[in-house]
């Protein structure tokens, strides 16, 4: 049984309606997630993405080429049941962003970290109304107990699908203000990640890049652009 792998048995999938959103038919049957939850997006574009990745496979179901419906299974079979710990988990970002944890030196890191990252909290203060205090070295910098509310706010204001999306970006860029800002159009998605990668890519600059390390950070770059198309298709 080990060696069993799910195969192709529908000839079309289409997306189409349904009682409280959009779902995916394969032929004339229902696609569920891996929980056996009916799979219902809050979006025809979404449903029609995720239609499009199951007509693509042909033979062995290969779920790595499918980050839609990843996506949908982990809003509906892991966010909505625990959406109160992801929403917690993810605010907790806010205390430790990326951006406001800054080099002792060399210059040319500390000028790149200030050129990239201070006009994002610059951001985070015009367009959200918070503003996070920065340090030096990796000791815990205290936040203001009212921008960490604010920012609570912004991520438990978000859908299942959203908050499933919202996951990736945070956690693969260490930022909540840089997933933020991508999911309200302050960023480009390739901006935001090229200032995640700051201090990484500075340090490939003085020694040169390892293929190993490369390679993850390829996985974890389409990851991240995988993150941003679905909070889109999650909104229409």
């Amino acid at each position: 049984m080990s060696d069993w792998k799910p195969k192709r048995f529908w000839k079309e999938a289409t997306a189409t309606a349904c009682d409280g959103g959009f779902t995916v038919m394969l032929d004339a049957r229902p696609v569920r997630t891996p929980a056996k939850a009916p799979l219902i997006v809050p979006t025809m574009a979404m449903a029609e993405a995720i239609a499009a990745e199951w007509d693509a496979q042909e033979g062995l179901i290969d779920p790595r080429k499918m980050p839609v419906t990843r996506g949908a299974n982990a809003a509906i079979d892991k966010v909505r049941t625990q959406r109160d710990e992801v929403v917690a988990l993810l605010a907790e970002y806010g205390d430790s962003d990326l951006l406001c944890y800054r080099a002792a030196g060399p210059e040319e890191l500390i000028a790149l970290q200030q050129k990239g990252w201070d006009p994002m909290l610059d951001w985070a203060e015009a367009q959200l109304g918070v503003r996070l205090a920065v340090g030096v070295g990796v000791m815990h910098v205290e936040q203001a107990p009212d921008a960490l509310a604010k920012l609570y706010s912004e991520v438990a204001v978000l859908d299942d699908f959203a908050l499933a999306a919202a996951h990736d970006l945070i956690s693969l860029s260490g930022s909540l203000i840089l997933a933020i800002a991508v999911t309200k159009g302050g960023i480009s998605v390739e901006d935001a990640w090229g200032l995640s990668r700051v201090d990484e890519h500075w340090q490939i600059s003085q020694w040169g890049a390892d293929e190993d390390a490369a390679a993850a950070e390829m996985v974890k770059r389409a990851a991240f652009f995988d993150a941003a198309r679905f909070f889109l298709l999650s909104t229409g």
